[in-house]
């Protein structure tokens, strides 16, 4: 049982590692034996993180902007390089969050949430591609797992149009990129967290924490550890025939309505 979810020994980046859900998944891997890359926009977060953690075990900052395609490439190529061509895990996390009234919702909102949350999954999935094939084999694949939302699979009470498009957007990319990199022995899947302790979730968190817990079965906002869980459960043996999949990790949230 213990092999069966152990993923010491693999090598992961995880976008946007430096705070909320990335930084959950990012010491979720440390703490299991994984040797980590995080990245993210702001260098000295970054590298104040990787110090953190490397406490812990063996973790690296790689800081870039994935809004860009030629950054994503960067990032990809650095990895790589240092990895000997080979990733065994891909996390994208990194994104951006916008809300707005309709009427003001203007091409600033839209272009800084999509670029983040769905092209730059994108552009860093297939630049990584050739060092995920690398690593993957038909027993023990490599995995790529992208963060979306529970706001991608339901109607968000709040008005952020792009991100809960944005959301939808990736969940349906997953699930292309896993039917067209499966060849290549990586699997692509997809964690729709609910509400958890972040920066993204704070102000929300703090004006309608309590009417959110009532409408959560379980009755609790989300822990590192059930976050952390879910990515470690992806990519260890226990999650090596997962493919495509949009795994809500929401406390019952989505799946009760």
């Amino acid at each position: 049982m213990t092999e069966l979810f152990d993923i010491s020994g693999k090598t992961a980046l995880v976008t946007g590692g430096s705070r909320g859900i990335g930084l959950m998944i990012a010491r979720g891997f440390v703490e299991a034996g994984a040797k980590v890359y995080v990245s993210s926009r702001k260098a000295d977060v970054c590298d104040r993180v990787a110090d953190e953690l490397g406490e812990a075990g063996e973790c690296l900052s790689v800081p870039a902007d994935l809004s860009r395609e030629d950054e994503c490439r960067r990032l990809a190529a650095e990895v790589s390089e240092r990895e000997g061509g080979r990733l065994d895990i891909l996390v994208n996390n990194a994104g951006a969050t916008w809300g707005a009234p309709l009427d003001e919702f203007d091409d600033a909102a839209w272009d800084r949430v999509l670029d983040l949350n769905v092209k730059g999954v994108f552009h860093l999935t297939k630049h990584l591609r050739p060092a995920l094939a690398a690593a993957g084999t038909h027993e023990v694949p490599a995995r790529v797992v992208n963060i979306g939302s529970i706001d991608g699979l339901h109607v968000p009470a709040l008005e952020t149009y792009s991100y809960s498009a944005a959301k939808a957007a990736l969940h349906h990319m997953t699930r292309v990129l896993a039917k067209r990199l499966a060849p290549d022995n990586i699997t692509v899947n997809a964690i729709a967290p609910g509400p958890f302790e972040s920066k993204m979730m704070a102000a929300t968190l703090e004006a309608f924490g309590d009417a959110i817990r009532e409408q959560i079965p379980l009755r609790r906002i989300g822990e590192p550890s059930d976050m952390a869980g879910a990515a470690i459960f992806l990519c260890s043996k226990a999650g090596a025939y997962v493919n495509g999949a949009v795994l809500p990790v929401d406390g019952g949230l989505v799946g009760t309505l």
